[in-house]
């Protein structure tokens, strides 16, 4: 029997009140609060987390945090704790799963999130606190926005509002949005009304933490594509000159093909293939370049089955991103005949 059990949490944080010039640079978010549900396997509830942390280094609310949140700063000097004693608190809380009977031990806790920054953020400040780290690598997650837009929009890329995924679902309304713990109970409330067996297999990876060699590089296999993570490169040109980077594996048998498209990109942000599998038929291949704060690059393809008109809208994509190219060049070149001949 699945023994699983879920933490489902929010955090609401600052940022600088002068803006960039303001910003400390290793904290560009520093968290005010931490809210937490825990599900059992059957997602219902079995517990809760709820703590407000006093800033050190943003003392002075920005202005959208000001608009959107339910906290003063006023409350977070009076009632908030220091962030490393909040943030053991959280995680011995967390590691607290009730006692392990012999013939069903529980599984550690997966972490839920509405969005994709909570984790990257928690271990930020982990991180400038000095705060151990003790999640696993490499870290998955549920972000349960993304499972919503899956289910629900078709996947689209527009991220829907928690609150608006409360309404569309006919769930009564958090007390206070944006107040950490109340986002927390909506969170697993959606949770609970969506089909989420139907996508659980839809893992999210956080990208906090990189691979740092190739031993390290990440590939997940879902339903219906994969996602490789490579470690980090000092350029663009470094990482899309590794061969692990541009290998075009079927997802499905793992078998290497010829690109019938090989690489290309109009942006040198996202490169597109073409291959195709003896059984599978047309495989296309995305890759991502994704920059760190330190200013090195990786790279993050995804590989996924297509047909007919998925194959021709690569090709017409290479079409254009040619025709672009040529007109780039034609121009530059007429400008360096013009400046040549003094016109």
């Amino acid at each position: 029997m699945d023994q699983t059990s879920y933490i489902v949490f929010d955090l609401e944080w600052n940022q600088s009140a002068e803006g960039k010039q303001g910003e400390v640079r290793e904290l560009p978010f520093e968290i005010l609060e931490i809210g937490a549900v825990k599900l059992n396997s059957s997602l219902e509830p079995v517990g809760e987390f709820s703590c407000v942390i006093r800033p050190v280094v943003y003392t002075r609310l920005h202005y959208k945090v000001l608009e959107i949140t339910h906290v003063g700063m006023e409350e977070l000097k009076k009632r908030g704790v220091p962030f490393a004693e909040a943030v053991r608190s959280f995680l011995a809380w967390c590691e607290d799963t009730g006692e392990e009977t012999e013939n069903r031990p529980l599984s550690p806790p997966v972490f839920c999130t509405w969005g994709n920054m909570d984790l990257t953020e928690l271990q930020r400040n982990m991180a400038f606190h000095g705060v151990e780290n003790p999640f696993p690598y490499p870290l998955l997650y549920y972000d349960v926005q993304k499972l919503y837009n899956r289910l629900y929009l078709d996947n689209s890329k527009n991220r829907l509002p928690l609150e608006k995924a409360v309404e569309q679902l006919g769930l009564p309304p958090a007390e206070q949005f944006h107040r950490a713990l109340d986002d927390a109970r909506c969170t697993a409330e959606v949770m609970k009304k969506m089909n989420f067996r139907a996508v659980e297999e839809y893992l999210s990876l956080d990208y906090y933490r990189l691979p740092e060699s190739s031993e390290e590089e990440i590939y997940l296999v879902f339903p219906d594509y994969s996602k490789f993570v490579s470690r980090k490169f000092p350029t663009r040109e470094d990482a899309i000159a590794d061969k692990t980077v541009t290998d075009l594996l079927c997802y499905r048998c793992r078998r290497m093909l010829r690109k019938k498209i090989r690489w290309f990109t109009g942006n040198q942000r996202y490169y597109y293939c073409l291959g195709e599998c003896p059984e599978h038929g047309y495989v296309k291949g995305k890759i991502r370049m994704k920059h760190t704060p330190g200013g090195e690059v990786y790279a993050i393809k995804t590989i996924k089955l297509t047909d007919d008109a998925g194959a021709e809208l690569i090709r017409r994509r290479k079409e254009e991103t040619m025709d672009r190219r040529r007109v780039k060049n034609r121009l530059k070149n007429t400008g360096n005949t013009g400046r040549q001949s003094g016109l």
